[in-house]
């Protein structure tokens, strides 16, 4: 909003908008030295906590999993131990039965509770095999969200010393880039960051050196260098796409 206002209420020629671009320009470039000293480590850090992430998510699954186990085994259990209380109790009522077909139903019954401890003691193996398979898994995931957890605090604190020396300076480079800003209008900057984004070493803006554009080193005619020395407009490599000033001081 700032930006807006002041180049609202002030006029700035072409050739000041053109300068300002070129100190932006170095300004940019004395940032991006800055970051090159991080080197990778910014996607390290952010890669490492992706994946401590994911493995944090990972174990929490697990854990559930081992609960689900175990809330299942109890279940079965307590099935198995109410199956065993029906078949002492209709055994008992065989011992008291009026005839034969009271006795084959209560055996029937017996038979169906055996059957049915059976299923049950089935589930539990399994439900065993499947918490051992897991606690295995656990205890691997684990050692590797460890591992990986000591590699992100390392390098997070690389990465926080780093930008603990530099922060006063990037804070005062931010702040002159900002005054740099409130000289163009929002198209021309819009193209700086555009073009800046696509080139490389972020270079949106260059000098004409030996009548060639530093940038992508192509001759520029002696007619264009001398509209760039004007600084009436804004000027762009027809090769590159980079915007063009003087190889003087503007």
């Amino acid at each position: 909003m700032a930006t807006k206002k002041k180049t609202a209420e002030v006029d700035y020629s072409m050739h000041e908008k053109i300068v300002a671009l070129y100190e932006l320009q170095k300004i940019d470039s004395q940032i991006d030295e800055i970051n090159k000293v991080k080197g990778e480590l910014p996607l390290e850090v952010e890669d490492l906590e992706d994946t401590v992430a994911c493995l944090n998510t990972r174990l929490g699954n697990i854990n559930r999993e081992i609960e689900e186990l175990a809330s299942l085994t109890k279940q079965r259990q307590r099935e198995i131990d109410e199956a065993k209380a029906l078949i002492a109790r209709y055994k008992e009522q065989q011992d008291n039965v009026r005839n034969n077909r009271e006795f084959e139903t209560l055996g029937k019954e017996i038979e169906y509770q055996e059957l049915e401890i059976t299923l049950a003691e089935k589930r539990l193996k399994e439900y065993a095999g499947a918490v051992k398979v897991k606690k295995a898994n656990l205890e691997t995931t684990e050692n590797e969200f460890a591992e990986r957890k000591a590699d992100l605090d390392v390098k997070r604190q690389e990465l926080d010393s780093i930008e603990s020396e530099t922060a006063d300076e990037v804070k005062s480079l931010i702040a002159q880039a900002e005054v740099a800003k409130a000289k163009i209008d929002e198209r021309l900057l819009a193209g700086y960051n555009r073009i800046r984004s696509k080139v490389r070493n972020g270079l949106a803006v260059v000098t004409v050196k030996r009548d060639a554009c530093s940038g992508c080193f192509n001759r520029i005619p002696p007619q264009r260098q001398a509209d760039i020395r004007l600084g009436k407009k804004l000027i762009v490599c027809e090769y590159c796409g980079r915007i063009l000033v003087p190889g003087d001081e503007i």
